[in-house]
């Protein structure tokens, strides 16, 4: 006889969870990654502009590209804040996928342990038929040896 959990797809079902809520929090990483990689690309921008700045200065150059460089610069600032900002809410969605993906471990393995539980059961319980059949049998060929 073969051990048969009656709660087999619930298990099924909690695992798949679990495995939903590692792909959601692994797309939650992959975006907080590339929101961090856009952030760097701003800054190595503004830098890039600050260098301009800098170079144009010492030419002395007009005043009008000195000021579109400054309100490139400023509007470079203004993009950095906003990525600052989606860095943070893509951080708080990486930590709620977490504490998500948490809960399904925690649900995965609680009916893992009672299908353990269940089938140790049953093996005990196979032994004990088992044991029961083979003493019958040797009471049997003992009642039989002693007509």
């Amino acid at each position: 006889m073969r051990f048969h959990y009656v709660y087999q797809k619930v298990v099924d079902l909690k695992s798949n969870q679990k495995t939903q809520a590692e792909w959601m929090l692994s797309a939650a990483v992959g975006q907080l990654q590339a929101e961090q990689r856009s952030l760097e690309l701003l800054n190595e921008e503004k830098a890039r502009t600050f260098s301009a700045i800098q170079s144009e200065m010492g030419n002395k150059a007009s005043m009008i590209k000195l000021q579109e460089l400054q309100r490139y610069m400023d509007y470079l600032e203004s993009c950095i804040e906003i990525k600052l900002g989606d860095i943070q809410r893509a951080e708080a969605n990486v930590e709620k996928k977490k504490a998500v993906l948490n809960g399904k471990m925690l649900d995965e393995k609680v009916w893992l342990k009672a299908k353990e539980k269940a089938k140790n059961k049953f093996q005990h319980e196979m032994l004990l038929r088992e044991q029961n059949e083979l003493d019958e049998i040797a009471t049997v060929r003992f009642a039989m040896k002693a007509r």
